[in-house]
């Protein structure tokens, strides 16, 4: 049974993995046997993610390149997949934050929302999708969101980034599963990280925080390894476009 979940000679690509969920899920997908690339566009930052985790005995790579950038991630993936080897996992997993009134919010942050949280979803998958399609297998984990379900004041934007992730992933499944591909979503609900650290700092948020989800607590990101893995392996095999809600219960009380 633990075949299901072993990932021993499987390679990972995840997208900003410096620091946050993408390096826990990088650390967590190595611990279960996965050879591992980290991306990300501060060299000094990915590369030392790569070698505290090649410290640990575990096979990471570095991989800079703006995933933003449609012709930087077709260049991207083709550098790692000539120069380390296919892709066989692939996680979505950079984006970003910016929080204000919708009425007041900057025009350049909402572009620059869809183009970290959406647009790299969809030219990172389209690149590593091209050669899982001739492999006839892979594994596209895309990070949504609670916010992919839920709305909340001064995050709109974000709020339909998310969404839309949900839905580019359930699009990929209707795409791509005739190839052999497995397309699916992780949606974290509050967890600690440097993304949410001005609302982990704030008393008021917190407290309403634990009121609001059943479990009472933030999330720690370790508890989106499991998930993570799940989604890589054998053990969903036959599972597609779906959206995986890791939220300590926050979206059953909508």
């Amino acid at each position: 049974m633990t075949k299901l979940f072993d990932l021993t000679g499987r390679r990972a690509l995840i997208t900003g993995s410096s620091q946050g969920i993408g390096y826990a899920l990088a650390e967590g997908l190595a611990q279960h046997g996965a050879e591992v690339i980290i991306n990300g566009r501060t060299v000094e930052a990915v590369e030392r993610a790569v070698e505290t985790l090649n410290m640990k005995g575990f096979s990471a790579h570095p991989a800079i390149f703006d995933v933003t950038k449609k012709d930087a991630a077709d260049q991207g993936v083709a550098a790692i997949e000539k120069g380390i080897g296919a892709i066989d996992i692939l996680i979505n997993n950079a984006g970003m934050q910016f929080r204000s009134p919708l009425e007041e919010f900057p025009a350049d942050k909402w572009e620059l929302l869809l183009t970290t949280n959406i647009s790299s979803v969809f030219y990172v998958g389209q690149a590593v999708a091209k050669g899982m399609i001739c492999r006839k297998e892979g594994k596209i984990i895309n990070i949504a969101s609670v916010q992919s379900e839920l709305a909340r004041p001064g995050i709109a934007p974000y709020t339909a980034t998310k969404g839309a992730v949900r839905n580019l992933t359930r699009g990929m499944c209707a795409d791509w599963a005739k190839y052999g591909l497995q397309i699916n979503a992780i949606a974290p609900g509050y967890f600690k990280t440097p993304l949410n650290q001005a609302l982990v700092d704030n008393p008021e948020f917190s407290s309403w925080l634990e009121k609001r989800t059943p479990a009472g607590r933030w999330g720690n990101v370790e508890e989106l390894i499991g998930a993570a893995v799940f989604l890589s392996g054998r053990a969903s095999s036959f599972i597609n476009g779906h959206t995986l809600y890791v939220d300590g219960g926050i979206t059953t009380c909508l």
